[in-house]
Order: C-alpha cells, then sequence, then structure tokens
C-alpha cells in the first residue's frame, strides 16, 4: 500500500527504487523480529535491531512525507515483542498516538489522518498476534515433546522398580530352595524333589511377574504375599510369626502392600542373619499399616543408600507417598531391624478424588 502510494505521486525512477528497497528492508528488519529466536536475543542485539527499524521507519518521512503510510505499524509490533511488558505498551502507544499527530501537522486530510492511524494500529497489532501466535504453537509443540520424554521416562523408572521389586525376592527365594536342594539331595532326596517342585514354582512365577511387569498390569494380593514369605522364611529355618488382620482391601493399596512385604522379606535374607521374625498388618479402617521386624541384622550405616540395598526401600518410599502414605525404616533400641509402612484405605486418583472399594471377607493370621 506505501509503494501504491507512492506511485500515485508520479515519482521519478530512483524515488520509486529507493521507496521499493525501504519497504523490502523494513519487513526484512520485521521478519527477524519476528523468528521465534529473536525472543532469546541479548538485550544489545534487539536494542541494535529496534534502532535499524526505528531509522527504517522515520526517515523515509523525509523524502515521502504522508504517503509512507503507515509504516509505523511494523515497528509498533517490534516494540511490542522486544521490549519489557512494562514498557512496550505504553511505547506502542506513544508511538500509535504519534500517527495521527505527525498527519495533522503534514497537512494530511482527516480522512488520511483517520486511515493511516487505523491501519498503523490493525498492522502493529496483526503482526503481534501473528507472532506471538506462531511462539504459542512451538510452545505447545515443545511441551508434548517434553511430556512425551518424560512418559517415557517414567514408563523406564516403573519398569526398572518392578522388575526390582519382583524378582529381588523371587531370585532370594530360588537361591534359598536350590541351597537347600544342595544340602537335602544325597540324605534326603524325596525331600529334596519336594523342594524342586517348589523352586520350579516360584521361577515360574518369577517369569510370569516379568510379563505382567512388561505388560504395564500387575496385581498382588497382601494375603498371598504373606503365606509366599511364610513358606520361604520357613525354607531357611528361620521362625516367622505372620499376622494379618486387614480384611479385603482396595487393590491399588493391596498391590503396594504386598511389594512392601517381597521388599521387606527379600531384605530380610540378604541382610540379616534372621532367626526370628515377624510380619504383621492390621487397619483401623481409615489407615493401613504393616510392619516387619527381624533380629541380627548385618551394620547398615544408611539403609538407604544403593550400596544396602535401599533402592528398594526408596521405590517403597516413593510408591507409598503417591497414595499419601509414608514408610519408616531403621534399628531400634533393642539391636531389631524394623521397617513400617502405612497408607490409606481409600487411596486418591491423580484427580484428587477417593477410588472407591468396599472392603470385605475375613482376616487371617499364620504362625510358623
Amino acid at each position: 500500500m506505501t509503494v501504491l502510494n507512492v506511485v500515485r505521486t508520479g515519482p521519478e525512477t530512483t524515488q520509486l527504487v529507493l521507496c521499493v528497497s525501504l519497504v523490502v528492508a523494513v519487513f526484512s528488519v520485521q521478519v527477524a523480529i519476528s523468528s521465534g529466536g529473536a525472543r532469546r536475543w541479548p538485550a544489545r542485539k534487539k536494542a541494535v535491531a529496534l534502532a535499524l527499524q526505528a531509522v527504517l521507519t522515520f526517515a523515509p518521512l523525509v523524502w515521502f512525507g504522508t504517503h509512507w503510510g503507515s509504516m509505523e505499524g511494523p515497528f509498533a509490533a517490534s516494540l511490542l515483542l522486544t521490549l519489557p511488558t512494562r514498557y512496550a505498551w505504553p511505547s506502542y502507544g506513544l508511538l500509535i498516538a504519534s500517527i495521527p499527530v505527525y498527519n495533522v501537522l503534514a497537512g494530511a486530510t482527516y480522512d488520511l489522518v483517520l486511515y493511516f492511524t487505523i491501519a498503523g494500529n490493525l498492522s502493529g497489532l496483526v503482526i503481534y498476534g501473528l507472532t506471538r501466535l506462531t511462539d504459542l504453537v512451538h510452545e505447545v509443540h515443545a511441551t508434548r515433546e517434553e511430556l512425551a520424554r518424560m512418559a517415557v521416562t517414567q514408563e523406564r523408572l516403573r519398569f526398572a522398580r518392578d522388575l526390582h521389586d519382583l524378582l529381588g525376592y523371587s531370585l532370594s527365594a530360588i537361591t534359598l530352595k536350590g541351597e537347600l536342594v544342595q544340602r537335602l539331595i544325597a540324605s534326603r532326596p524325596d525331600k529334596a524333589r519336594e523342594e524342586t517342585i517348589s523352586l520350579l514354582q516360584v521361577a515360574r512365577q518369577a517369569l510370569s511377574d516379568v510379563r505382567l511387569v512388561s505388560s504395564g498390569y500387575r496385581d498382588m494380593s497382601l494375603s498371598e504375599e504373606a503365606e509366599s514369605a511364610r513358606s520361604v522364611l520357613a525354607t531357611a529355618d528361620i521362625r516367622a510369626d505372620v499376622h494379618v488382620l486387614c480384611g479385603r482391601l482396595h487393590p491399588v493399596v493391596d498391590t503396594v502392600l504386598a511389594t512392601a512385604v517381597r521388599e521387606g522379606v527379600t531384605n530380610i535374607l540378604r541382610h540379616s542373619g534372621v532367626r526370628v521374625c515377624s510380619i504383621r498388618a492390621e487397619t483401623d479402617g481409615e489407615t493401613v499399616r504393616l510392619s516387619l521386624t527381624n533380629d541380627n541384622p548385618y551394620a547398615q550405616p544408611d539403609v538407604f543408600s544403593a550400596r544396602t540395598g535401599g533402592s528398594g526401600l526408596d521405590n517403597l518410599r516413593t510408591r507409598f507417598s503417591a497414595l499419601g502414605g509414608g514408610l519408616s525404616a531403621g534399628l531400634r533400641p533393642d539391636g531389631r531391624f524394623h521397617l513400617e509402612v502405612w497408607a490409606p484405605t481409600r487411596p486418591q486418583s491423580s484427580q484428587g478424588d477417593s477410588l472407591v472399594f468396599e472392603p470385605t471377607g475375613t482376616e487371617r493370621t499364620a504362625v510358623a
């Protein structure tokens, strides 16, 4: 439009070429300022770009006067894009207000004054709006990519956590039963055969658990894991007092408590010369508490360090914290090691709503 305004005045070829060149230069600078990377420019580079565009915007008024039209619009958009917010909009307003003042002083008719003012204002807002829209689209795409990367990372952590919780227990049980078979095979082959069958069952269960982990679906039962723990501990000649009084729990709580039993028993077998241990679980209707206690623990300066197997306890702490529960572990004054976890009977969903589940069923007590 600016070029057409100048053409109507019948300019010389030199003036026309100058006009076209200046318009191209103005919009070249504008494209650079509107690019996505311009928001990350240092302050000095932004100042240089604004100064250059200001010269290209106002200097041509000397040659073309009011025919230069509404070329202040792109510069107004650049002010909004480069200056801090507290300065950008006041500067924009002053620039737009200067358009009618200049045109009136230059002798333009009132309809042209109105036209140039509206055109400058609209062109500035349109350029600014389109640039910000482009920036927002890029930000949305970047956010989606980051969320996808986070989802992949979380899935990897889940898989590693579940694999640790499952196989740590299963491999400990397989090792114990294998050692027992080795001791019995010469003197009591029938008993060794029974333990071999039990060992194969544990191995098959471990394989099944790994498949369930990879599929992302795995429900476990506290009562079943407590019974399994009693059997494994009995195999190792450990007296286990297993006392579970919880009834039927919400599947999410049941699974995480069963996982705690697995991790606790695994640590008992790995990090102590245990002879007596207890596994107790009870609920007051609002909270479920599970505790595991054993004698003769090995010296462990930091029970949560990876070197002493603490990564499993950290995994448990993460699981219970996500449900609104918690975990504590350490040596008691009597020298026994004590692990306690707790969780609400009605865990919260990711939206903050309670996951409704009516507990029913019977209580269970087992002593070995």
